[in-house]
């Protein structure tokens, strides 16, 4: 199936097609850092609930963390995304690929700990038990082709793959193959 092609990003790393939802949870990459992995998460908030905006919410700090039990849990957590791929393949961009976004948390690729200073991160709306729709994908792809033209990426990961034995996401159910011929 061909995908589109996005428009390539600005001068700041925005992507025009996305619907753009600044965070304040993000900051500068340090000096030199190449932009050279994409993480690719999965999430939803409270687990397994993919309507709403409890997402949104939670990366521009808007989150009512007394609106449903889990969010307890992670009550005062201040995480972003670059990018956020809903169920129907809308696309949101909360961070510009030029500053850092906090996504990673503690991580580590080939050899490098801090995955946050070289890599952009794009969430998945979903869990690790719920297969992926045919949107995401169809907007995924052409993202990762933009990305690759703008930046050295040398490989596309899942969270897991950064934070083995903390991080399962985006899980069995992400078509790795997809992706095969399409990124690094």
């Amino acid at each position: 199936m061909l995908h589109p092609a996005l428009p390539p990003l600005d001068d700041a790393g925005w992507l025009p097609d996305a619907r753009r939802l600044p965070s304040p949870n993000c900051d500068a990459r340090p000096g030199g850092a190449a932009i050279e992995l994409v993480v690719i998460h999965a999430i939803a908030l409270p687990p397994g609930v993919f309507e709403g905006d409890a997402v949104i919410d939670l990366f521009t700090n808007r989150l009512d963390w007394d609106a449903h039990p889990y969010y307890q849990g992670i009550r005062g957590l201040e995480v972003s995304a670059h990018f956020f791929i809903r169920r129907d393949g809308s696309l949101i961009q909360f961070v510009p690929c030029s500053l850092r976004a906090w996504h990673a948390g503690p991580s580590s690729w080939d050899g490098r700990e801090r995955c946050n200073d070289f890599s952009i991160g794009i969430e998945l709306e979903g869990s690790d038990d719920t297969p992926f729709t045919e949107a995401q994908y169809a907007a995924l792809i052409p993202l990762l082709d933009t990305l690759k033209m703008a930046y050295p990426i040398r490989a596309v990961v899942g969270h897991s793959d950064i934070a083995p034995g903390r991080k399962t996401d985006p899980g069995p159910r992400f078509a790795w193959q997809r992706l095969h011929g399409k990124t690094a």
